[in-house]
C-alpha cells in the first residue's frame, strides 16, 4: 500500500489508516484480533483517544485494547492518540493515562481532539490550556508531534496560522464538500506549510457506508496524507487495506455519481459544523447529534449512550427557544431531532 509523508513530521504512513472508535464496543480477544490484522495486512497508522472508551461494563477501552498489541508491536506503528480536555491539568492527566492503556513510553502524535469554535481553540492555546501539556509531555519525551482535530476548517485554518501544530484532522469527504469545503483552503494551507493531513469520517459519519470504495478514494485523492476509516472487524480491514492497494481517483462520471448520491442524502443529519451555536440553555447540539450517529450509523448503541449519561446538560433541557435552527445550513428540524435524539440515548421509544 502507498505511503505518505505525513507533513513536516516526516513520519511514513500508509494511505489507509486505522481508526479505533468501532473496536470499542467489540469484545476484547475480537477487538485485538483486528488491531493484530490490521498490521498484518500493512497498515501502520493507528488512531485512537482517551474518549474512545465505555464508562461501564466489561470491555477494554480502544487505548487498551491496541496497548495488548503494543507490547510486541510498537516499533511497527506510528501510534496517535487525543485529548478532548481543554485544560492544562486535564490533559496531563490525559496523557499519562494514554501512556498507561497504549504500554508505550511516548505517543508518535498527540492530537487535541474535537476543537470546533475558536472559543475552544482559545482555551487550549491559553497558558493554562491543552497544549502546554502536551509541549511539555513532547520535552519530557512522551510526545514527538503535535496535531489538532475538528470538523470546522475555519477554526482549524486559525489554529494552523499559529505554527504551533504539526498535523490537522478533519473530515473529507464528498458530502462535506458542500458544506465545510476543507478542499478549498485548509488543506492547500495544509500542504502549503507542510502539515500533514488525517481524514476522519471519509464516509460522512457512516452516510456513505454504501458507497465505500468511491467514498475512500474520493478523500484519498484530495491533498491529504492518511484517511483513517474505522474498522471494527476483520472483513472491514480487508475491504478498506485491498481499496488502499488497488487506489486510484475517480473518474469524473464517478465523482458525479457519488456527488449525486451525497445530495440525495438530503439535509436531515448533522454535518457536525456547529454553526446552531450557541444555544441558549447551553446544549452541545453538534455532539448530541454526534452521539446519536454512532448510535445510529456506527453501531455504538451502549457507548453512545454511556458518553450521553456523563453530558451536564441534555438535550431535554432544550427550551424550544428556535434561535438555533435558523443558524442551521441545512435547515435541520434541530429541536424535533433533539426530542429524537434524547429519546434513543436514554434508551426510550423513538
Amino acid at each position: 500500500m502507498e505511503k505518505r509523508i505525513l507533513g513536516r513530521t516526516g513520519l511514513s504512513v500508509t494511505v489507509i489508516g486505522f481508526g479505533g472508535i468501532p473496536i470499542i464496543d467489540k469484545p476484547n480477544e475480537e477487538a485485538i484480533a483486528v488491531v493484530q490484522r490490521a498490521l498484518d495486512v500493512g497498515i501502520n497508522f493507528i488512531d485512537t483517544a482517551r474518549a474512545y472508551e465505555r464508562k461501564n461494563g466489561p470491555f477494554l477501552s480502544s487505548e487498551e485494547k491496541i496497548g495488548e498489541i503494543m507490547r510486541q508491536r510498537r516499533g511497527e506503528v506510528v501510534l496517535a492518540t487525543k485529548t478532548h480536555t481543554r485544560s492544562r491539568e486535564g490533559a496531563a492527566a490525559d496523557i499519562e493515562k494514554s501512556l498507561a492503556n497504549l504500554k508505550t513510553g511516548y505517543v508518535d502524535l498527540l492530537q487535541l481532539h474535537a476543537v470546533d469554535s475558536l472559543e475552544a481553540l482559545n482555551q487550549v492555546l491559553s497558558p493554562e490550556g491543552a497544549l502546554a501539556a502536551v509541549q511539555a509531555a513532547q520535552k519530557a519525551g512522551q510526545v514527538r508531534f503535535i496535531g489538532i482535530t475538528g470538523h470546522r476548517p475555519d477554526v482549524l485554518l486559525e489554529a494552523l496560522k499559529t505554527g504551533l501544530f504539526d498535523t490537522v484532522m478533519v473530515p473529507v469527504n464528498i458530502v462535506d464538500r458542500f458544506i465545510y469545503n476543507p478542499e478549498a483552503s485548509l488543506l492547500p494551507y495544509a500542504q502549503e506549510h507542510n502539515i500533514g493531513v488525517i481524514v476522519m469520517k471519509p464516509l460522512a459519519g457512516g452516510a456513505l457506508k454504501e458507497n465505500v470504495p468511491e467514498a475512500l478514494r474520493y478523500s484519498m485523492a484530495q491533498k491529504v496524507t492518511t484517511v483513517i476509516p474505522g474498522m471494527g472487524s476483520l472483513r472491514e480491514v480487508e475491504e478498506d487495506v485491498a481499496i488502499g492497494e488497488s487506489f486510484q481517483p475517480l473518474t469524473q462520471e464517478e465523482e458525479n455519481l457519488l456527488a449525486k448520491q451525497a445530495r440525495a442524502l438530503g439535509s436531515d443529519f448533522c454535518r457536525q459544523c456547529g454553526y446552531c451555536k450557541p444555544c441558549s440553555v447551553g446544549i452541545d447540539i453538534p455532539f448530541v447529534f454526534r452521539l446519536e450517529g454512532y448510535f445510529t450509523r456506527y453501531g455504538q448503541k451502549e457507548w453512545a449512550k454511556a458518553q450521553y449519561a456523563e453530558v451536564d446538560i441534555k438535550a431535554s433541557e432544550c427550551i424550544e427557544c428556535g434561535n438555533c435552527e435558523p443558524r442551521c445550513p441545512y435547515s435541520l428540524p434541530i429541536i424535533n431531532k433533539l426530542k429524537t435524539a434524547h429519546a434513543r440515548l436514554m434508551g426510550l421509544a423513538v
